[in-house]
């Protein structure tokens, strides 16, 4: 049980760790390969995992999520991060690249369709991918609702979610000259990719840490301290796309075209106290995806291990399978 809340921890509602079956780096061109990975049942249902950050790499706790007597489960890390290489890479690293190597996958592991499941990026980069692939989509079941959008942007990097942790948002902003503070992700971008490693390291920190001191409701605000290089990666790729505004033609893209998976069944699972990808926008989501259930998880933040969220999400895929018998 959960000291703090009461709750049942989140790995009692998930299935016990199985290894994968298959293990490879896959070539997807412009210098890159990305690692992937398969377990479960071959000929089960499958579904592909795509992970948050950008940048945050797939982990073996992600597979627990699904019942691997019913399902083949794909999981890969995503470009320049994780066992992919080269790492921490920006270059040829775009959301559309990415939708590629999606696709690129699913014909290397020989399914037609698939089940996508996704949170944060992870869910962004599930609906873009969905959007530009429909028919190749069964079902989405995303997690803390990440659009893509200016409003997202500002409120985590520009003083909004440091309301609520100003101690946090203090240990994220004081290390930047308070005349570059009216825009941390450009001030950030420039320390991220100064050519200098230490300096890169020690900003990247910052940076992850200021996401993971709000990823939990039962954090103490500190974030931790992460692995130089996996925090060198998270870092340099977030900021590489929250520049570029994910590469997308404008603010509001995916909202803007859920016409085009209106047929896609859809489980959306929020954390009521989100502090990172606020409900708001998940909400909004499932008001324009009539095809959608939006399950609100009322003790949760924004990590899939939340216990609320994890036991929603092992539901929601134990339902697709009961279906699918």
């Amino acid at each position: 049980m959960d000291k703090y809340s009461g709750q049942k921890s989140a790995a009692h509602f998930l299935y016990p760790p199985i290894d994968p079956f298959d293990r490879r780096m896959l070539e997807v061109g412009n210098g890159h390969t990305v690692y992937m990975e398969q377990s479960g049942k071959p000929d089960g249902i499958p579904v592909v995992v795509l992970h948050g950050g950008p940048g945050g790499g797939c982990s073996p706790a992600m597979r627990r999520y699904f019942d691997p007597e019913k399902y083949h489960v794909i999981l890969f890390d995503q470009r320049g991060c994780g066992r992919s290489r080269p790492h921490a890479s920006v270059y040829a690293n775009t959301t559309w690249d990415l939708v590629r190597d999606i696709e690129q996958i699913r014909e290397t592991v020989g399914v037609e369709r698939w089940a996508v499941f996704g949170g944060s990026w992870g869910a962004t980069l599930a609906l873009i991918y969905a959007q530009t692939h429909p028919d190749r989509v069964s079902h989405l079941i995303l997690r803390g609702v990440f659009l893509m959008t200016q409003a997202e942007l500002d409120w985590f990097y520009g003083g909004g979610a440091g309301n609520f942790w100003p101690e946090a948002w203090a240990r994220f902003a004081g290390i930047i000259p308070e005349d570059e503070r009216d825009d941390m992700i450009a001030a950030y971008h420039k320390r991220l990719f100064s050519g200098n490693q230490a300096e890169e390291v020690r900003y990247a920190r910052a940076w992850s840490q200021w996401e993971n001191a709000l990823a939990s409701m039962s954090s103490s605000g500190l974030g931790g301290e992460p692995p130089g290089d996996y925090a060198r990666a998270f870092a340099r790729l977030e900021n590489h796309y929250f520049t570029n505004n994910g590469f997308l033609e404008e603010d509001g893209h995916i909202l803007n075209r859920m016409d085009r998976i209106g047929d896609i069944p859809g489980v959306i699972v929020q954390g009521r106290y989100d502090m990172i990808c606020p409900p708001r926008m998940a909400y909004e989501l499932s008001s324009r995806w009539p095809n959608s259930e939006l399950r609100m998880a009322s003790h949760s933040g924004h990590a899939l291990s939340e216990p609320q969220i994890s036991e929603e999400l092992v539901r929601a895929m134990d339902r697709i399978a009961a279906q699918d018998d």
